[in-house]
């Protein structure tokens, strides 16, 4: 059945069914999970280890193939990877020969073959300016730190101006200065570019500062989406001053209330202690 239009991303009855070899029998990542996505849209996705959010990111990305059910962009079904759809792990996954210039010109050069080489070096340096690198664009990813990175990395993805923005933990392996520089400079792009965002993340804190809505999944096998959650806190956001509003202490006391109760992982983790 061919998806309605009705949202700019359509997660339909998407289901995931591994073989196990080790088991010899089935293993149900997924169940019917359903999510509609507005354009513009920062959506995070939380949920214990083995609730399948990689999976369905995968899915999304095109990397995957459901059982049943469709993922749509635009009411054009997903069945493959595609330039709309760009993607940050939270593995950075440079080219090391490359230089910081040359890891982003190469992402465009591959969406955009025809590009005119001057455009194509213009489009790089501006993103890597938003990121803050413009006084590293010539060094190599051994040269510059993890953060700096994992900074290559958000400006390649929106450097090839994707449609859809999805991010698999991808500050995950960052210290806590650290992470918090990279929320508020993807925060800051988001703002000006207002991409469609869809994030895994184990932070809750993380997932208040920069969604919109957050998408709480019960734990596998056979995962759903257990509850969604808006986050009605006004925009542009301050992380001085989020922590403050009684709306933040109520969402982040609901949302650890939910992952605690399904007794996965301590509490202090699902509370971004631990990434």
């Amino acid at each position: 059945m061919p998806p309605v239009p009705d949202s700019y991303l359509k997660i339909a009855s998407v289901s995931r069914i591994f073989f196990a070899a080790s088991s010899g029998g089935d293993y149900e990542a997924l169940r019917d999970v359903s999510l509609s996505i507005q354009k513009g849209e920062f959506i995070s996705i939380i949920g214990h280890s083995g609730c399948g959010k990689s999976t369905l990111l995968n899915i999304i990305a095109g990397l995957d193939q459901p059982t049943s059910g469709h993922v749509s962009v635009e009411g054009q079904i997903v069945r493959a990877p595609g330039p709309e759809r760009g993607i940050v792990f939270q593995n950075h996954s440079l080219l090391p020969w490359l230089t910081v210039l040359q890891n982003v010109e190469l992402a465009i050069q591959m969406v955009s073959p025809g590009l005119p080489r001057a455009e194509v070096t213009s489009r790089a340096s501006a993103q890597l300016e938003q990121v803050g690198l413009s006084a590293h664009l010539h060094k190599r990813p051994s040269e510059i730190s993890g953060g700096m990175k994992q900074r290559v990395g958000i400006a390649r993805a929106f450097a090839i101006e994707p449609k859809v923005l999805l991010l698999d933990e991808p500050f995950g392996a960052l210290d806590a200065l650290t992470r918090a520089r990279m929320q508020d400079d993807l925060l800051a792009i988001w703002e000006a570019q207002r991409k469609t965002v869809v994030m895994i993340t184990h932070d809750v804190d993380e997932a208040i500062y920069l969604s919109d809505r957050i998408v709480l999944m019960t734990n596998g096998p056979a995962a759903r989406i257990g509850e969604i959650v808006n986050v009605d806190i006004p925009r542009p956001r301050s992380r001085e001053t989020l922590i403050d509003l009684p709306e933040y202490d109520a969402i982040r006391k609901h949302l650890l209330h939910y992952l605690a109760s399904h007794h996965r992982v301590p509490m202090t983790e699902a509370a971004g202690v631990q990434s």
